[in-house]
C-alpha cells in the first residue's frame, strides 16, 4: 500500500506515520505539509533515510504539487488543517482557503485516480451539548459550528460526502475528540499547561473552567483510522472518541498541576473566548460495532505518560516555543 498522508509533519500527521510504518512495514507513506508554524520535521527525525518513507513540501491547494504527491498512491489520510480555534477567531480566512479549498484540490487529484480519500475531521462541526446532560453526539447529530475552525471543517467534510455521492469517489470520514499525546504543538490545553508549568509559567483556563472535553490519546485516534481503512464501509462516517468525558478543563489542569508538584496557584483564569462550546461527548458505538474499535488508552494513565515524555523531550517543546524548530526545515527547504 501507497499512502498519501496530508499535514504529515503535525502532531496528529506525525504519530499516524510511526504508527503506520510501525504496524505496516512493507507499506510506503508520502508526507505532504506545507510546513506551516505547526508542521515540525523534527518531529519524524527518527525516518530520515527511511526508504518507506518520503516528504514533499508544498500547500494542498497547489494543484502542480498535489499532482506530483499522488504519483503512486491509492490511499489517502488527509490531516492537513488548520486547527485552532483561537487564531480562526483573529484570522479566520486562512481556514476556509487551508480547509475548504484546499480540501477540494485533493478531492479533484484523487477523483482522477480514483484513491481511497479518508477524511480527518473533529466533533467540533457538531457544535455544543449542554453541561450535565447525557446527550453525546453521533453519526446522525445535526451539524452546528460554532467557530470559523468548526465551520470550515464542517465545509470540509460536506464536500468530501458530496464526492461521494456525486462522482462515486471512494471516501471515509472520521470525526474525532481532542487529541493529546506526544509532538503536539503546545498551543492546545494539554500541551500548553504541561510545557507552560515545565517552563515556570501559569496555565491559561479560560472562563470559569467548566468546559467539558473528550479526551481521546493520539495512538488510539491512528488506530481507529486504521479500522476505517481496513474494515470501514465505503461512503460511510466513523466518530471516533475516549473514554474520559466527564473532566472539565479545570480539573485536567489541577490534575497536571498535581503531577508536576504544583499547586492551584498555577492555575490562571482569563476571559473566555467567543462562541465558546461548553461540552463535547462522543458516541462511538458504530465504530465499536462494525469496526471492533476500542480506546486503548485510558485518560489516568496516559497523561501521565504524556507529561513524562514532556518532561523527558525539553529540548523539542522549548525549540518549538522559540521558534528554533523552524531552522531545521529552513536548511533544506528555505523558508
Amino acid at each position: 500500500m501507497r499512502l498519501l498522508v496530508t499535514g504529515g509533519a503535525g502532531f496528529i500527521g506525525s504519530n499516524f506515520i510511526y504508527y503506520w510504518l510501525g504496524k505496516y512495514p512493507n507499506d510506503e507513506v508520502v508526507n505532504l505539509d506545507a510546513l506551516t508554524y505547526a508542521g515540525n520535521l523534527e518531529n519524524l527525525a527518527n525516518l530520515e533515510g527511511d526508504k518507506r518513507y518520503s516528504f514533499i513540501k508544498g500547500d494542498i491547494r497547489d494543484k502542480a504539487v498535489v499532482e506530483k504527491a499522488f504519483y503512486g498512491v491509492d490511499t489517502v489520510v488527509h490531516f492537513a488543517a488548520e486547527s485552532h480555534v483561537d487564531r480562526s477567531i483573529l484570522g479566520p480566512e486562512v481556514f476556509v482557503k487551508t480547509n475548504v479549498e484546499g480540501t477540494f484540490v485533493l478531492l479533484e487529484q484523487a477523483r482522477v485516480k480514483n484513491a481511497h480519500f479518508h477524511h480527518v475531521s473533529t466533533d467540533e462541526v457538531f457544535g455544543s451539548l449542554e453541561l450535565g446532560s447525557d446527550e453525546q453526539f453521533t453519526e446522525e447529530t445535526a451539524y452546528d459550528p460554532s467557530s470559523p475552525y468548526s465551520a470550515s471543517k464542517a465545509g470540509s467534510d460536506h464536500l468530501v460526502n458530496a464526492y461521494h455521492r456525486t462522482y462515486g469517489l471512494p471516501i471515509t470520514i472520521s470525526n474525532t475528540s481532542n487529541n493529546y499525546g506526544p509532538y503536539q504543538y503546545p498551543e492546545k490545553f494539554i500541551s500548553l499547561a504541561i510545557t507552560n508549568l515545565l517552563g515556570g509559567k501559569k496555565v491559561p483556563v479560560y472562563g470559569d473552567g467548566n468546559q467539558v472535553r473528550d479526551w481521546l490519546y493520539v495512538e488510539d485516534h491512528c488506530l481507529g483510522i486504521d479500522l476505517i481503512l481496513k474494515k470501514g464501509r465505503v461512503g460511510e462516517t466513523y466518530l471516533l472518541g475516549g473514554q474520559t468525558q466527564n473532566l472539565t478543563n479545570i480539573e485536567v489542569a489541577r490534575i497536571i498541576c498535581a503531577a508536576l508538584g504544583k499547586d492551584e496557584s498555577m492555575i490562571e483564569k482569563v476571559k473566555d473566548r467567543p462562541g465558546h462550546d461548553v461540552r463535547y461527548a462522543i458516541d462511538w458505538s458504530k465504530a465499536k460495532r462494525e469496526l471492533g474499535y476500542k480506546p486503548q488508552y485510558s485518560l489516568e494513565e496516559y497523561l501521565q505518560k504524556t507529561i513524562d515524555w514532556y518532561k523527558a523531550n525539553g529540548e523539542w517543546w522549548q525549540r518549538v516555543k522559540s521558534g528554533e524548530y523552524k531552522e531545521y526545515y529552513e536548511k533544506q527547504y528555505g523558508k
